[in-house]
């Protein structure tokens, strides 16, 4: 079940949840795998089909959360209480820290929270409004992304990266497309059963890019994260190590159709600077690398962040 603040105004002429067409909300559903296909707000009774339902944690019309008062949340809590007793959804997701902190009174952070409704989880997602532009649609699905992967019980799966360096400080990414767009990470994927780092490694970057016969450097940072399929596995706890090598010319041992159904569409050289500006994964990536070129390898893995 999804919980947001109280209708807008496009909302309450509606009659429909989210019914601004510029709210992120049924795009973020659909692409997050919770529904089978788009809906339009109109539709919202048919997500009852795809066991999802909606409700506000207020009712008021206003012009904006910001326009709420206190008064307007009385009850709210006791109200979600007896859905969650009632229809026992396995978790309640709330669209925009203030859905529960007005229902709760208590500010939360993004994600899984300690409260619970019975056996009912609770999970804060960020605000699919208009005014929550500021929040990319990147970061927004991150979210919906983990939030899927938790109801549908998908584990995260034992994955493995290189950051594969030049002599002149190049970098090698791989290009990603899937719901999240298009964007960009060191080349690398999941450990089969069995394998060491140093043999998936070996595999994932013959596959990938065609390099051979590397010497794998130190591990140099850690990463968990949830905007993988999560029709396929939930998400990826991956180790990122440092291969150095001679530039080499990029020839993938796959073809371009296995590349494409493990989403890589394309991989090249860039220079750090290139990378300030580029979505990747993890986002931070080129502060990791510019800090790998200017001072080596950390004493202690990073934590890369999402």
């Amino acid at each position: 079940m999804f919980c947001g603040i109280n209708p807008g105004r496009v909302s309450a002429a509606a009659h429909a949840h989210f019914a601004n067409p510029r709210n992120d909300f049924w795009r973020l559903l659909h692409a997050a795998y919770f529904t089978s296909r788009l809906y339009d707000p109109s539709e919202q009774f048919e997500l009852l089909k795809e066991g999802v339902g909606i409700t506000n944690a207020a009712y008021r019309t206003t012009p904006g959360s910001g326009d709420l008062r206190r008064s307007d949340f009385e009850g709210s809590a006791e109200r979600l209480a007896q859905l969650a007793e009632e229809l026992r959804p396995r978790w309640l997701g709330f669209v925009g820290k203030e859905a529960y902190r007005g229902t709760f009174n208590e500010r939360p952070e993004l994600g899984v929270q300690a409260r619970t409704l019975g056996e009912t989880r609770l999970f804060v997602l960020p605000s699919t409004s208009p005014a929550n532009a500021a929040v990319p649609w990147f970061d927004r699905l991150h979210w919906f992304f983990e939030l899927s992967a938790r109801v549908k019980g998908m584990p995260p799966r034992n994955g493995v990266r290189a950051l594969v360096l030049d002599p002149a400080g190049r970098v090698l990414l791989v290009r990603f497309e899937d719901a999240m767009g298009s964007w960009w990470a060191t080349p690398g994927g999941g450990v089969d059963p069995g394998e060491s780092d140093a043999e998936a490694l070996a595999r994932e970057l013959r596959e990938e890019v065609g390099l051979h016969g590397f010497e794998l450097g130190p591990l140099l940072w850690t990463r968990a994260h949830w905007h993988v399929d999560p029709r396929r596995f939930g998400g990826q706890e991956e180790r990122c190590y440092l291969v150095r090598t001679d530039a080499f010319e990029i020839a993938p041992s796959f073809t371009v159709a296995e590349l494409a159904a493990e989403g890589v569409h394309e991989a090249r050289w860039f220079t750090v600077d290139e990378l300030d500006t580029m979505l990747t994964g993890p986002r931070r990536l080129s502060a990791l690398v510019r800090d790998v070129l200017e001072h080596g390898p950390p004493g202690e893995p990073l934590d890369a962040g999402r």
